[in-house]
């Protein structure tokens, strides 16, 4: 897989640690900063990861904060995204069985290194399941798109 990657300050040793990983499982990956633990601006990194990953030049992104909330919100910023925000392996998990999140967002704050890795080997393996999915996938899409609320088939 091609994998975007971006963090603050407060992610960038985990997102060290996740790029060695990826890499060694035979990732390729994009990582768009930051390049120091020193303080920094999260839209300055994350907003590109998931840019690419919705204009699918990755095939997923992953962003990466001290608690990773401010992160997965401008994750979802960027048209086409669907970043969930994991804490453990079930979120993951069921953030790409029943959402489709092409991005995810962890918190080095919130969770081991290990913990981190399992998570995120767990959302690259997992398939969406589409079927009663898709539809509630297509609405949010549809909103996105025109800003109309609307239940589609």
């Amino acid at each position: 897989m091609k994998i975007s990657i971006g963090s603050d300050h407060a992610g960038y040793a985990y997102k060290e640690r996740i790029v060695l990983h990826l890499v060694s499982a035979g990732h390729e990956v994009v990582d768009c900063g930051t390049h120091s633990s020193e303080s920094t601006d999260y839209p300055l990194y994350v907003i590109p990861a998931a840019e690419m990953a919705a204009r699918g030049e990755t095939d997923c992104g992953i962003v990466l904060g001290g608690s990773g909330n401010g992160e997965a919100m401008a994750a979802n910023k960027v048209r086409g995204v669907r970043c969930a925000l994991c804490w453990n392996n079930q979120t993951a998990e069921f953030s790409r069985k029943h959402n489709n999140a092409n991005v995810i967002s962890i918190g080095q704050r919130m969770t081991s290194i290990e913990i981190a890795l399992d998570i995120l080997d767990v959302f690259l393996k997992t398939e969406f399941e589409g079927g009663r999915h898709q539809h509630r996938i297509d609405e949010v899409g549809h909103y996105e798109q025109t800003g109309e609320l609307v239940k589609l088939p």
